[in-house]
């Protein structure tokens, strides 16, 4: 955690989401969710998607801040838009079902799940194959979802 804290101390976006995470887990520190989050703040705000998709998780959970499900899409979306996995598949289901925060819009779902199935998620795939077979968000192509449940 030291060169972490140095690093971080000179700014560096990737040695704060790490040192965010040890303060997180109380790896070589003492355990202290407000500093995660204040470090996890630090990244995201320099466009770490890493620590855009932390700093969700606090919010969405209400982990050290004041729970958002608003502030937890929009930094989600910030880092799904950046090519990070875990985010674009909870914003693609979000916009598939419409929850916390997200209304429903099914191309919205079928682009980041799609996103997400490219790289071989089996939920990804499944959700993409359902918008498929019922042409929600995408043109209805029943072979594409075969392959896509396969």
């Amino acid at each position: 955690a030291r060169l972490f804290r140095l690093a971080a101390e000179q700014g560096l976006a990737l040695a704060q989401f790490s040192l965010a995470q040890c303060f997180e887990s109380g790896a070589g520190v003492v355990q202290k969710e407000g500093e995660a989050v204040k470090l996890y703040r630090q990244a995201a705000e320099q466009g770490n998607m890493h620590g855009q998709d932390a700093l969700g998780k606090c919010y969405a959970r209400g982990g050290g801040v004041v729970r958002s499900e608003e502030t937890a899409v929009k930094l989600f979306r910030q880092a799904a838009d950046q090519g990070f996995t875990e985010a674009q598949k909870y914003i693609g289901g979000r916009y598939m079902l419409g929850l916390n925060g997200v209304a429903q819009n099914f191309a919205d779902a079928a682009h980041y799940l799609r996103l997400v199935a490219e790289k071989g998620d089996a939920d990804a795939l499944c959700c993409l194959g359902f918008l498929c077979e019922h042409g929600q968000g995408t043109e209805r192509d029943l072979g594409e979802a075969v392959r896509l449940y396969r």
